[in-house]
C-alpha cells in the first residue's frame, strides 16, 4: 500500500540508458582504392544540453580495468556542493496534479559554495542487473544494495558521488542538460497503475535510452528506477532515493526522497554501486 500511495502522489517520489561506447578495429589491409567507412551518425542532443551529450559521445570516460573494474566508469572533477538552480518555465499548470514538479527549462546552474570540491571515483555504468536477469534489480532497500555492493568489492554511492555522476562539473539539471526531454529517459509515463491499482512495471533494460545519458557517460540517472544512495555525513547510513522512477516527477540530479528509512523497498527502487578509483 506505501508504494502504491508513492506512486500517485509525486511528492513522495520526486526524485533516481545507453552510454554509448565509440570503438572501432582493423580487421585487415584495405584495397588501395577502397572508400574510407562512414562513422554511423550520432544522436542529436537535446535542447539546452550545452553540447554535454556531444562530449560524452565523442569521449566517453574510460570504461574497464584500466582505470575502474568491469562495467564502471570514472568520474573525476571539481563537485559543487551548494548550487543554485532556477526554474525558467513548468511543463504543467500549478493547480494541476504535476503543478510545480516539472521544469521545462533551467537557467544555467549557479555554484554558491565558496569552493568547489576534487572528487574522483568509479561508478556503475548501469543500474544493478543481477546475474541471469536482463532488467534493473528493483525492490531494492538501502541495506540490500549495501549486502549486493560488497559483495561486489564496491560501496553503496554516497549522495554527493551520485549528483556529481548525473551533473558534471557544469551542475546540470539533467543529466542531459538544461531543458526537459520527455523522450529521452524512462520517466514522465501516465499509466502507473492497473485495474488493480498496483503499480505497473516500467522498468526498462540497460541502453534502451541512449540520450538518457550524463556528462561522464552514466545511463538511467533520470528515471527507470528510484536509485538508492547514503547521504553525507557522519554517523550512521541514513538513505536517500535518487533520480525517481517512470512517473512524471522532478527527476532531476539534485532532488532527493528522504521521506523511508533503510529498509524500505518498493516496485519501483533500485540501485547502483561506486568504489574508490584507483591512483592516476
Amino acid at each position: 500500500m506505501l508504494a502504491l500511495v508513492r506512486t500517485l502522489l509525486p511528492w513522495s517520489a520526486p526524485v533516481s540508458l545507453l552510454g554509448l561506447a565509440l570503438a572501432s578495429a582493423e580487421l585487415g589491409a584495405a584495397p588501395p582504392k577502397a572508400p574510407a567507412p562512414q562513422a554511423p551518425p550520432e544522436p542529436a542532443p537535446s535542447p539546452g544540453s550545452t553540447g554535454v551529450l556531444s562530449r560524452a559521445l565523442e569521449a566517453p570516460a574510460p570504461l574497464g580495468p584500466e582505470s575502474c573494474p568491469s562495467g564502471m566508469l570514472l568520474v573525476e572533477g571539481s563537485y559543487c556542493p551548494k548550487v543554485e538552480q532556477k526554474c525558467l518555465r513548468y511543463l504543467d499548470a500549478k493547480e494541476g496534479r504535476f503543478g510545480g514538479f516539472r521544469c521545462a527549462e533551467y537557467a544555467p546552474s549557479r555554484c554558491l559554495s565558496a569552493e568547489r570540491r576534487s572528487m574522483r571515483f568509479c561508478i556503475d555504468r548501469d543500474e544493478h542487473v543481477a546475474n541471469g536477469e536482463s532488467l534493473p534489480q528493483n525492490h531494492a532497500s538501502l541495506r540490500i544494495a549495501e549486502k549486493t555492493c560488497a559483495s561486489e568489492g564496491k560501496r553503496v554511492c554516497r549522495e554527493s558521488e551520485w549528483n556529481f555522476a548525473c551533473e558534471g562539473e557544469e551542475m546540470l539539471p539533467y543529466p542531459y542538460g538544461l531543458s526537459r526531454d520527455e523522450s529521452a529517459c524512462n520517466a514522465d509515463r501516465r499509466d502507473l497503475v492497473d485495474a488493480e491499482g498496483k503499480l505497473r512495471d516500467h522498468r526498462a533494460p540497460p541502453g534502451s535510452h541512449p540520450r538518457c545519458l550524463s556528462p561522464f557517460g552514466v545511463r538511467d540517472m533520470s528515471g527507470n528506477l528510484e536509485e538508492m544512495v547514503a547521504r553525507d555525513g557522519p554517523g550512521p547510513t541514513v538513505p536517500a532515493m535518487k533520480g525517481a522512477y517512470w512517473q512524471p516527477s522532478r527527476n532531476h540530479c539534485r532532488a532527493a526522497q528522504t521521506k523511508h528509512d533503510a529498509w524500505y523497498h518498493g516496485p519501483e527502487t533500485g540501485f547502483r554501486c561506486c568504489a574508490d578509483a584507483p591512483s592516476p
